[in-house]
């Protein structure tokens, strides 16, 4: 059985090959625009910046250079139960220099759209292990985020050789541009 956790919450994964799931509500009516949500992941070193262009994850680069991350693709409506978009890592993959997988969800056009995550119900973010389907932990974010763009849902990072998830759950009134300069 998967382990709810908290914001602030850390928990060791346990398995080397697992697939994060990322789900979310959007109330379309209220801005009379479609949600276009996109989660993207930032592969980053001890310096807490990535380790280079192409270790940022996301829609447009699917794949980090390694292979050990992979954008299961942008879903543009966020319709339909469970998970709206899914990444799927595999630690024996990846490359030696990183050492935390930083999880973010963005609203696309949010500034245009005028849209915000105040606007976003039932998100969650959920690891599970790829050969199981068992789910190993979730996340579900609680927090009220009414003029917030922007969410780091978590973040896995590696600690005396086992690697963890934190459930974060920071928002940021910014898109992702804001994350890039933040982990350049």
């Amino acid at each position: 059985m998967a382990i709810n956790l908290q914001k602030g919450q850390r928990e060791t994964i346990g398995a080397p090959k697992f697939t994060i799931g990322l789900g979310w509500d959007t109330n379309s009516s209220s801005t009379g625009s479609a949600f276009d949500l996109d989660a993207s992941v930032f592969i980053m070193g001890d310096n807490k910046k990535i380790l280079a262009d192409e270790f940022f994850v996301f829609y447009n680069n699917s794949k980090s250079p390694d292979g050990a991350v992979e954008h299961t693709g942008d879903n543009l409506t966020g319709a339909g139960e469970g998970d709206d978009e899914q990444i799927i890592v595999d630690l024996s993959k990846i490359d030696p220099r990183a050492t935390e997988i930083c999880i973010v969800v963005t609203i696309h056009d949010a500034e245009s759209r005028r849209q915000n995550f105040g606007q976003v119900r039932n998100s969650f973010v959920r690891i599970f292990d790829s050969a199981t389907n068992v789910d190993i932990l979730k996340y579900e974010l609680e927090e009220d985020f009414s003029i917030e763009t922007a969410v780091e849902f978590g973040r896995i990072y590696k600690k005396d050789n086992n690697w963890k998830f934190e459930a974060v759950g920071v928002g940021m009134k910014g898109g992702l541009q804001d994350y890039l300069n933040k982990y350049n």
